[in-house]
């Protein structure tokens, strides 16, 4: 794994702007992750790592959930390159549009719970003993 780069003074007042300035759509999936209300997963909201800021974080299951305006969809690259960033370093990434949040959050907390159910349990690895006829 590789390990996480220092936060700079710039990225953490990010953040902080970030959680005052929330759009509709991360304001609203927010009150449904915090608190533990999925898959029991502790989400942080906008938390800096590396120089990016994350929108929402469950960092026991290594799960980012970004929640996407139409500014992203000019931003693809760039996008790509965070996503790489955050896998490098062992997280998966899940990423809705506004309006997926907006109009079908049942949904959304669906894709969640599964991603979270998925981390919480490691692939079962086969037995050490197998295929040499035990």
């Amino acid at each position: 794994m590789v390990p996480l780069t220092r936060l700079s003074v710039t990225t953490k007042q990010n953040s902080r702007r970030l959680r005052r300035a929330m759009t509709d759509a991360e304001r609203r999936l927010w009150e449904h992750l915090r608190k533990r209300q999925v898959e029991g997963g502790k989400f942080r909201r906008q938390h800096p790592m590396g120089r990016y800021v994350l929108d929402f974080v469950c960092l026991e299951a290594r799960l980012v959930i970004e929640v996407d305006g139409g500014q992203h969809g000019e931003r693809a690259k760039e996008d790509s390159l965070r996503t790489e960033w955050l896998e490098a370093r062992g997280f998966r990434v899940v990423r809705f549009w506004n309006h997926e949040v907006l109009n079908d959050l049942e949904e959304v907390k669906g894709v969640i719970w599964r991603a979270l159910s998925a981390g919480a349990r490691p692939p079962s690895q086969p037995s050490p003993c197998q295929g040499e006829g035990a």
